[in-house]
């Protein structure tokens, strides 16, 4: 069932576990997501990028996801997210369309570029009964990403003062932080700064979301709800799984030519990821 994303994480803040806020790009990632939760009956969020509603187009993405919230997680909790909102346009026209949570994604720009532009958002979203996510401090790569090479971030991870102060003039309602991980995967790259983690934590109270956990083992990021992390994005590991797995089934099944059983085995890999990943939070059991 659809529900606001405040109710989910009310839940989990009450209950010392993670929430995990899975990508999805059309209805066969939809389902893989969905069917996960059910299986292990875990509350999530389902969050869609731009690049999706461009490719997928926002009114039927935004049914697919509520259609099968509705048909087949009719009694777990699924929150439907804006994942990196760019724009205001694209913040208002998913606020429009039904969604509770947005993010607003202003963090390459300077600080104050970024507190007027994450406010307007705010303060739309909020006159719509709409949950808004800033995001302070740079996360680099991007989704779908396995390989590249970046310059040292220690200087580019959120500020704990300067994310009291952008919380404060924003009036966010999440916040995604900078603490080494990158959007993508990279192996041997990737670690959580837990010591900038805590910092962060004890400054502020607004819950905190991580980006880029695609690279990062899976017991670190129980050990990353600990330390006061309480939305866990996905989407790579995801993207990989679906892919990885619809290569192998063209190239075994050479005759099929039914596109159903095609990517019906990516489906099931994609669920795999997630139940994986929902244990690791400790979501599993808490619908």
């Amino acid at each position: 069932m659809l529900v606001h994303i405040k109710e989910i994480v009310a839940k989990a803040k009450e209950g010392n576990y993670g929430i995990g806020a899975f990508n999805v790009a059309n209805l066969e990632t939809t389902l893989g997501v969905t069917r996960a939760a059910v299986k292990v009956r875990a509350p999530i969020i389902i969050q869609v990028s731009e690049k999706t509603i461009e490719y997928a187009g926002l009114k039927p993405i935004t049914h697919i996801v509520q259609t099968i919230a509705k048909n087949e997680a009719a009694d777990i909790p699924v929150a439907l997210h804006l994942d990196h909102g760019h724009s205001f346009k694209s913040v208002s026209e998913c606020i429009n369309a039904g969604f509770s949570s947005i993010h607003i994604d202003a963090s390459d720009l300077p600080f104050d570029e970024n507190v007027k532009i994450t406010k307007e958002s705010v303060d739309y979203a909020h006159k719509h009964g709409v949950w808004a996510q800033g995001e302070l401090g740079r996360i680099f790569g991007k989704e779908g990403l396995v390989n590249g090479n970046f310059e040292k971030l220690e200087e580019f991870l959120t500020d704990p003062q300067q994310a009291v102060e952008f919380v404060e003039k924003t009036g966010v309602d999440t916040l995604a932080i900078s603490v080494g991980t990158y959007h993508g995967r990279f192996k041997g790259k990737e670690k959580i700064y837990f010591d900038r983690l805590d910092e962060i934590r004890k400054a502020i109270s607004v819950p905190l979301v991580l980006h880029g956990a695609s690279g990062i083992p899976d017991n670190e990021l129980t050990k990353a709800i600990e330390h006061g992390i309480q939305i866990v994005n996905i989407d790579t590991s995801l993207r990989v799984a679906f892919t990885e797995k619809l290569k192998e089934t063209v190239n075994k099944e050479t005759d099929y030519v039914d596109p159903r059983k095609i990517l019906g085995p990516s489906i099931e890999a994609v669920s795999e990821v997630v139940i994986r990943k929902i244990k690791h939070l400790g979501s599993n059991n808490k619908a």
